[in-house]
């Protein structure tokens, strides 16, 4: 039976995932027509229906858009949450990408526990973005495009319109009498997205008049064929993951076929929450890292985040600065102590110390008296023999007694007095990087 296209969209929604469900909502047609139709679908109140704008704060009316969808949810009865987000200006990669950044950090952060997240995306815009991701040399993962289903956060994205063309939403729109925002943003065509709609993709119709449907098709089987590759992914990870999931085993990663290897680091780093890999830094990787000698500090950074060699393994994580070489602070224990850079010290299980120590940064050649050890020893040597890296060391933070013997490295390493002291209190310190 032939389903027409303003009644596409009620069809599109008949199965309601069982949870609780909320509608992105930036005011404009595709959203507008999502907002009504779950609006209009008692099974979709029922699970707590409500609605998000993001203020993105890039255009002179944004205060005018969240004012309308307000005024439009009020209309519904609807709940609305509005979240004013911050914008990087100047990225490498345009104020799209840097809008749509920032909107999905809004979106992981404030989603709720099991919350669904509806979005309107459409089969055109699956087109645009397959095209983009073409025109960016991604491999089968990016030429999924965007997927009907994935997690955010606490909760999950769902775009049930996928399918559909954005000729259905219109006419939605038009049945319905619906207001909605017209962004004047979404007609420059110096922004690539929009480049391709008012201007290549009408001409590709020309030619070939299904060009929508058969690029979200390509779409489509690029993510069967990833689904495939991630699952073979997932089980080459697990074989050369470390007790750290910050660290996996350099030989192990050695023996990987080169474009396994290459999928393996993705997605250990995404698994991380770091920025993704680019292309050059598994260029780098490959050339400089894992081949490195054990005692070498082969490193490569990129927004923020640095995957190191040293020893047998490889380390991804957020950089941080050493802790300054003056810090050097009196600690009782009584309240957690904040750390310079970020992270903190916290002793649990004890009111505080018999006496203030002093809290300060490595400055080399410290010794400690080991538990069950009859001498002291180099505290670099015993941090060494535990594993630990050469930059977590510079802000490992460590407790002196008046005298300037060594209490205890951050949580790493006590010396016999505090271990004894600990334990006879059911006490312990926490070091937090």
């Amino acid at each position: 039976m032939h389903v027409s296209h303003a009644d596409a969209i009620p069809a599109a929604l008949a199965a309601l995932p069982a949870a609780p469900l909320c509608v992105g909502y930036s005011g404009g047609l595709d959203s507008s027509v999502l907002l009504h139709a779950l609006a209009a679908a008692p099974a979709a109140r029922a699970r707590g229906l409500r609605a998000w704008h993001v203020h993105h704060g890039l255009h002179a009316d944004a205060d005018a858009w969240a004012a309308h969808c307000a005024r439009i949810c009020a209309g519904y009865g609807l709940e609305l949450s509005v979240s004013r987000v911050s914008v990087a200006r100047g990225g490498g990669d345009g104020p799209e990408a840097a809008a749509r950044a920032a909107r999905h950090a809004a979106f992981a952060a404030d989603l709720g526990a099991g919350e669904v997240l509806a979005l309107a995306h459409h089969r055109d815009d699956q087109a645009e973005t397959l095209l983009l991701r073409l025109l960016r040399g991604s491999g089968p993962d990016g030429l999924a495009a965007m997927r009907e289903w994935r997690d955010c956060g606490r909760g999950r994205l769902w775009r049930p319109l996928l399918a559909l063309p954005r000729a259905a939403l219109e006419a939605y729109a038009q049945r319905h009498g619906l207001e909605w925002i017209d962004d004047p943003s979404n007609e420059e065509e110096r922004y690539d997205r929009n480049f391709l709609r008012h201007r290549a993709l009408p001409l590709l119709r020309e030619r070939w008049p299904q060009a929508d449907a058969t690029l979200a098709q390509s779409a489509r089987l690029q993510d069967e064929a990833a689904s495939l590759l991630e699952a073979d992914d997932a089980a080459a990870l697990a074989q050369v993951r470390s007790l750290d999931p910050h660290a996996l085993a350099r030989e192990g990663l050695r023996a990987l076929a080169p474009a396994r290897r290459a999928r393996v680091l993705r997605r250990w780093i995404a698994a991380l929450e770091l920025p993704p890999l680019p292309a050059q830094g598994v260029a780098q990787i490959e050339r400089e890292l894992l081949p490195a000698r054990a005692d070498a500090e082969a490193e490569f950074a990129w927004n923020g985040a640095a995957v190191r060699a040293w020893r047998d393994l490889l380390y991804a994580q957020w950089q941080r600065a050493p802790l300054p070489r003056e810090w050097r602070v009196e600690w009782d224990g009584r309240a957690p102590l904040a750390l310079p850079g970020g992270g903190r010290l916290r002793l649990d299980g004890a009111a505080a110390f018999d006496a203030p120590l002093i809290a300060c940064a490595r400055a080399g050649g410290e010794r400690i008296a080991l538990p069950g050890r009859a001498h002291r020893h180099s505290l670099k040597h015993a941090l060494q023999a535990l594993g630990v890296p050469p930059w977590e060391r510079e802000r490992l933070p460590l407790l002196l007694d008046d005298d300037g013997d060594v209490w205890a490295a951050g949580d790493l390493l006590y010396s016999a007095r505090l271990e004894a002291w600990l334990r006879e209190r059911g006490a312990r310190l926490e070091w937090v990087a």
